[in-house]
């Protein structure tokens, strides 16, 4: 992921220099690659720089590709695969992100409460305690912070509005409906307080992060409605 992000980067920025920019709403669609396909610079040393760049970018794309499909075929018979499928039913969290939290985490089970598992990555506010004052501070950042950045990087999806798309939809097929239900419930609930907190002028990072926290716990209830048993 870092490496196609800096091969992205470098070709936005050969685009830039060269004031070529792509007016469509979105990019990295199809209409966009074909748009880079039919860029052409003039000049030959710009040509050949301008094509470097570009396969550069769809050599990492196919590389993720392949990586995504073995990660994916790699937890077949998998203890945790259940638990895997499951919380892939949460907007933000594909495949890769699922298997990162269950990798970094380990047994979801064995937290006997939602807030456990949010204090695990470092979720939780810190907090300074003086006779009967108590002081709440910034987040602890203690505990794994990979499992922390994945999270919150899932958190960022939910400033948009509810919704299932065709991804997700194939996603939840066959999953249960108790896991569908949470799944719903946590977008609902998510996506409206992302909308309170930046209503309410909240800096974005801060939002992530307590939309992370709370994700935390959806994460904790569909490990335990996928089965996932204490080993």
């Amino acid at each position: 992921m870092n490496a196609r992000t800096q091969a992205r980067h470098q070709l936005k920025a050969f685009l830039l220099r060269h004031e070529t920019r792509y007016n469509g709403k979105t990019a990295r669609t199809r209409s966009f690659y074909r748009w880079l396909g039919e860029l052409n610079f003039g000049d030959a040393s710009s040509q050949v720089a301008f094509t470097e760049y570009h396969l550069a970018v769809q050599a990492a794309d196919q590389r993720l590709q392949r990586l995504t499909k073995a990660l994916s075929a790699s937890v077949a018979g998998w203890r945790f695969e259940s638990v895997v499928q499951a919380l892939q039913a949460l907007r933000g969290i594909d495949v890769v992100s699922a298997i990162g939290l269950v990798a970094e985490i380990g047994d979801i089970a064995r937290f006997d409460h939602p807030r456990k598992l949010m204090a695990y990555p470092g979720l939780v506010p810190s907090e300074q305690s003086s006779g009967d004052r108590v002081r709440k501070g910034s987040i602890t950042k203690t505990g794994n912070a990979h499992a922390r950045r994945l999270l919150t990087e899932a958190a960022w999806n939910y400033r948009f509005t509810p919704r299932i798309g065709r991804a997700a939809q194939a996603r939840q097929r066959a999953l249960a409906e108790p896991i569908k239900s949470i799944a719903r419930k946590a977008q609902l609930r998510l996506s409206g307080r992302y909308a309170r907190l930046n209503g309410r002028g909240v800096h974005h990072n801060k939002v992530c992060v307590a939309v992370a926290r709370e994700l935390a716990g959806f994460v904790w209830a569909i490990a335990q409605a996928s089965g996932a048993q204490p080993q």
